[in-house]
This record gives structure tokens, sequence and C-alpha cells, in this order.
């Protein structure tokens, strides 16, 4: 009976050292699949999940695909929300390819330059999505055709083209001229800028349906830099109109030269920077009318607020163009004429008068000077000098005359389209 027991004892001790050797191959089989224990060993029914497919890049075609009657000059542009822009390349109907600016982080691209009106164009963009997935996109869109284009010109107020980089004086007025009549005079003035260095209070004035005038409230300080820019490339300006063209200009305004011509001293004092320089004797219009067809003609130098417009030498004078004809006609050339009126006001030689200069009017309107002193005013002035006519006779000066410093601020600005 004990010996029975044993054997038993023996038995069951070799089925635990049996069991134990087979979970100690188990922990050992754990171990080796690099699984913290307890782990499961993979087998067919369990797989890894695959990573994401990469997508392309997400694109903004501005304008959109197939678009027609774009304006050229608003938003053609390629923007990336995910992804970069490898390459962009625009090419119109006509093969030619339209250089473009591709942004630093390669997020957006635009045009660099001008597009055309009535055209098509092409783009073709090569870009990459956040896993570098390459896209390649074409995308077209034509560009309106308008009715009528318009020019406008930048200019004087004598007519003169503003020379970029020149020299103007202190009372300089911006003339923008266009070569058609312009209905939508709210587009057409929020497109033309005047920009100075000091800043100025300025504003446009509509002296008619194609021609606005710019000047400060106050003449412009020496040294002042203007830039005049016409951003009118794309713009309806009205019954079909559009821009045709973008134009800019830049100059710098001068020392402040003023001339005080005064008929109580019949004397024409010269001012520099504020410093009188010279003081010269002077016949003005000897005053009067003449009714001629049906017109009234002065004879008096209406007073008012010049600015010198142009300068020539010599200057074929021909009464005939503002309607005096027969006897108290003439056309003489005169030297050294520096022209302060539209209709032909000029300060300028005239020996024949120089008995009457300092003490009598006797001409038809312009200032009468001897050659020495013609000559040192021509040789001084520069477009957009001060000139003032003082105690003169007759109807002050008009605007349409090229008065503009004649009109005072406040009814200056009613002449501007966004004030009305």
């Amino acid at each position: 009976m004990q010996l029975f027991w044993s054997r038993r004892v023996r038995v069951a001790a070799l089925v635990v050292a049996v069991a134990a050797s087979v979970l100690l191959a188990g922990d050992v089989a754990a171990i080796n699949t690099g699984c913290p224990a307890p782990c499961q060993v993979a087998t067919a029914a369990h797989t890894l999940p695959s990573p994401p497919a990469p997508k392309p890049a997400t694109l903004k075609i501005s304008p959109r695909p197939g678009s027609e009657d774009v304006n050229p000059a608003s938003g053609i542009s390629v923007a990336a929300f995910s992804g970069t822009l490898e390459k962009v390349t625009m090419v119109n109907d006509a093969g030619k390819e339209i250089p473009g600016v591709l942004s630093r982080n390669k997020k957006g691209w635009r045009p660099a330059a001008q597009l055309g009106y009535g055209r098509t164009y092409t783009m073709t963009i090569h870009a990459r999505g956040p896993r570098g997935m390459p896209t390649r996109q074409t995308s077209s869109f034509t560009t309106v055709s308008p009715d009528y284009q318009a020019s406008v010109y930048l200019n004087t107020i004598g007519g003169a083209p503003i020379q970029d980089g020149g020299t103007y004086g202190i009372g300089t007025v911006v003339v923008a001229r266009f070569d058609s009549k312009i209905t939508d005079r709210v587009t057409a003035e929020k497109r033309l800028r005047v920009t100075t260095d000091p800043p100025v209070v300025g504003a446009w004035n509509w002296v008619d349906d194609q021609t606005a005038h710019w000047r400060p409230e106050k003449y412009y300080a020496p040294g002042t830099k203007v830039t005049v820019s016409a951003d009118i490339y794309g713009a309806r300006l009205g019954d079909g109109l559009y821009g045709e063209e973008d134009k800019r200009v830049s100059f710098k305004i001068g020392n402040a030269h003023v001339a005080i011509a005064d008929d109580t001293t019949k004397h024409v004092d010269v001012y520099d920077n504020g410093k009188l320089v010279r003081s010269m004797p002077t016949s003005m219009g000897k005053g009067g009318t003449q009714t001629i067809g049906g017109t009234t003609l002065h004879f008096w130098t209406p007073p008012g607020v010049y600015t010198v417009l142009d300068k020539a030498n010599p200057v074929v004078m021909d009464s005939t163009t503002y309607g005096l004809t027969g006897a108290g006609g003439y056309r003489t050339t005169v030297p050294y004429a520096t022209r302060i009126s539209i209709d032909g006001i000029y300060l300028h030689q005239l020996d024949a008068t120089i008995w009457a200069q300092g003490n009598t009017n006797v001409s038809h309107g312009c200032l009468n000077l001897s050659g020495e002193n013609a000559k040192w005013f021509f040789d001084f002035a520069v477009p957009g000098d001060i000139v003032e006519v003082r105690n003169t006779g007759g109807p002050p000066l008009t605007l349409s005359q090229g008065g503009d410093w004649s009109v005072p601020w406040d009814e200056w600005r009613k002449g501007s389209a966004l004030n009305n």
C-alpha cells in the first residue's frame, strides 16, 4: 500500500514536470517573437493596416476653367491649398508664353505680364500632393473684347506731357485727359491716383467729359516728390468703354517761384523761396471791350492766380485766333514769351512799349517787358510757377483759361465725381 502511493506520487510529479516544460517552451516562443508576455502571435487571420493612398494637390484656379469675358486685369491666379506648385505655364491663342511668378513657398502663382483683351489663355499646372503625388492639370479662359477702348494722357494745364523725372513749379496742376467721353466718372476717378512725399491734401475736378484736373489744397512745398498713376487697364468706364493701358509718371517740385503783377505799381515782383529777386516794370491790358460777330472781347489782364504753362522763343502772336480782325488786329513775332493762360496771355518782350512799362497799360492783355527782363524771366520760370495778377479791371480769370488756383478749395472739391 505504501509502495502504490509512492508510485502515484512519482507519476503525478512527472505529469507536472512535463506540463511545466510545455509552458516554459511557450514562454520562450513568446519571447522569440519579440512581443511582451503575454502576447498574441499574428496568424493569417490578423494583418497589419495599409498606409493611406497618396492624394493629389488641391488647387484653386482663377478664373474657373472655361470662363469667358474675363477682365484681363483682375485676379488671374493659381493657388495650392494642399501640396505645392511645381510649375505653371500660360500661353495665349497665338502660342506666346506669358511670364509668371511662383511664390517662395510654392503655394501661389500669378502672371507677371499684362494680359490682352479678346484672347484665349491656357494654363498648364504641375503640382505635387502632400505626400509627393504628381498632378498635371490644364485650364483655359477667354478675356473680354471691349466695344471701345480709351487712352489717358497725363499733361500739364498747357497740354504738354508731364516729363518723367522733370522739375515743376509749386503750383503744378496734373491733367488727366481721356481721348473719349467718360460716362462712368466715379470708376475713372478711382483709377486716378496722385501720391506725394511729403503727403498733401488734394482733389480731382472734372472740367469736362474727358478731362480731370488735380491740384493740392495749398501750393506744394519745394522738394515735394509727386507720382501720378492712371491704372485704367481693364476698368469699365461706361457704355462699353474700357481703359486701354495704364500710365504712370513721377516728377519733383523745384524752388518756390512766385511772380506778383500788381496794376497799382505796374511792376512784376518775382520771389524765389520767399525772397524778392527782381522787380520788373510792365504794361498790362489796356482795358475796354469790343464786340465782333456777336462775341465780346475783353482787353484786360484778368485778375487771378495763373501758373506758367510753357515758354517759346519766339512766338507768333495772331489776334485772329481769338476773333480780333481788321484795324485793331495784329500778327507779330515776339521773343522770350512765357505763356500763363490757355487763351494766350504771355509775359514777353516788347521794346515798343518800354515807354509805357511801369506807368501805362497799353497791351491787349499780355504783360509787356523789356528785352532784358523778358529774357531773365524766360530763363527763370518753369511750368507750374505761380503768377498772381492783382488789382486789374475786367472779369476775373476763369478755370477754362487755366485759373485752377483761382477756384476756392471748397468749390474745387465739388468738381470731384467722388464728392457728388
